[in-house]
């Protein structure tokens, strides 16, 4: 009888076991996201993945800039970190034409204004355009020029 109850055991465990593994199979031959298979194959010491709603997050890059008063300024081409990577300026380029004619300057981080309200997507910027034409020009691998810098500290 103890041979037919381990049996039993053996068996109730198999079954058991058995969803799991058809789960983590199915998980792996169906097209899931790229977060659900890091989830599926996550040792414990493995830092998660955070999912992010897309209603609060937002890509900057290609979006255009205007000042307070509605004058276009330019779009938004590079993003500028410190060695620390905190934000500190974006590269805008200004003026020009179909990119005939436009140079890049950076504007300071805290000048610029998200509104996620706005419907045309717009970052305002708290420089006029006459301002921001008289920055210097951006060119990487030189000193870096921050208009509409509040605060002290250089790139």
């Amino acid at each position: 009888m103890r041979a037919d109850l381990r049996g039993g055991i053996a068996i109730a465990a198999l079954l058991l076991a058995l969803p799991v593994v058809t789960v983590l199979s199915t998980a792996d031959e169906c097209k899931c996201s790229s977060a659900a298979k890091t989830l599926a194959t996550a040792k414990p010491s493995d830092p998660l993945p955070a999912v992010l709603d897309q209603e609060e997050v937002q890509s900057i890059l290609g979006r255009d800039v205007r000042s307070t008063a509605g004058e276009d300024l330019g779009r938004i081409v590079d993003v500028l970190v410190d060695r620390a990577g905190q934000m500190r300026g974006a590269v805008i380029d200004f003026g020009g034409f179909l990119g005939v004619g436009s140079r890049k300057i950076v504007v300071d981080w805290g000048a610029l204004h998200f509104s996620p309200s706005d419907p045309d997507d717009h970052i305002s910027l708290d420089l006029t355009r006459d301002q921001v034409k008289a920055a210097p020009e951006y060119k990487s691998g030189k000193p870096v020029v921050v208009v509409g810098a509040l605060r002290g500290p250089e790139m």
